[in-house]
């Protein structure tokens, strides 16, 4: 079978995506997730599916249902991580086979696609970009867009697991310990980092962690990746470290932060994927606060 586009980075541009629309086996996912407020005052999630159907998707693409499908709604948090079967489920309900081409977006900052493009390199599979810039970016430039729901066709998608892209709370503790030679990057937003604000019952964030807010990666513009200098300049002496694992609440922004220090070169990094999520409920388990 013919295989997708071929990918040179994990990244490609609206004009790279333009080109290749309509291309034998590349498949373009939407993955927007839409944030909003409970009446208790926490933050929540909304699956992006009527966005999707009624302001606009990239014509061809195919929705990612990130809370429900693309993750296991079984799990002990939002966004649970799913097993290597309910991931190849998910892929195959998109029309992803092993010959596919994958380009994710979403209508936000990029970390919902960001977690579908790990999610799926974490199960064996590289051939998978995210747009930068995302929607916002295509709609800024006028490119077309369509309406309605588009039908995937069924796939058949074999995971391969690489649990090394993966790291526990067992881990993040002998990173804590000074056990393990790691850096520690959080991509929370500055307020929710230093413990200002936030919804978890310990508010702050793991000892010895350095703040690269998921948001400030890309430009407020353009909606796409900084250039490689700044990306940098956001790590700081996070990148002297061979190792580095990031986090976040839940997995999602984290993929954003893993998603930039892979296009900054580094090849060694991890997601705690349950995050604070999990380490704040062990009360043994320490927060600090403060910038």
């Amino acid at each position: 079978m013919t295989t997708g586009p071929l990918l040179t980075a994990p990244l490609v541009s609206t004009q790279w995506l333009a080109d290749h629309l309509g291309s034998d086996n590349l498949v373009v996912l939407d993955a927007t997730v839409v944030p909003y407020v409970q009446p208790n005052g926490r933050g929540g999630y909304l699956s992006g599916h009527d966005a999707y159907l009624v302001e606009g998707h990239i014509p061809g693409s195919f929705f990612a249902d990130v809370i429900e499908v693309f993750s296991d709604p079984a799990g002990p948090y939002p966004f649970s991580r799913p097993s290597a079967e309910l991931f190849e489920a998910a892929a195959a309900s998109v029309g992803v086979t092993n010959d596919s081409t994958v380009v994710v977006y979403d209508d936000a900052v990029g970390q919902w696609a960001a977690r579908i493009w790990w999610l799926f390199r974490a199960f064996g599979y590289d051939r998978v970009a995210v747009l930068d810039g995302g929607l916002p970016k295509w709609k800024l430039e006028e490119r077309e867009t369509d309406i309605g729901w588009v039908e995937a066709p069924t796939g058949s998608f074999t995971a391969t697991e690489r649990p090394e892209l993966w790291a526990n709370k067992a881990d993040v503790e002998a990173i804590v310990a000074g056990e393990t030679e790691a850096s520690l990057v959080c991509a929370l937003p500055p307020k929710e980092f230093s413990g200002e604000v936030g919804y978890r019952s310990r508010l702050g964030h793991i000892p010895g962690s350095i703040s690269t807010p998921a948001g400030r990666l890309v430009d407020r513009q353009s909606n796409a990746f900084l250039p490689e200098a700044e990306l940098g300049e956001k790590f700081g002496p996070a990148l002297q470290a061979d190792r580095i694992v990031t986090y976040c609440a839940g997995g999602i922004a984290s993929a954003s932060d893993a998603l930039a220090l892979t296009l900054l070169g580094h090849r060694n990094v991890a997601i705690y994927d349950e995050s604070l999520n999990e380490w704040v409920a062990d009360e043994s388990a320490p927060v600090v606060t403060g910038a």
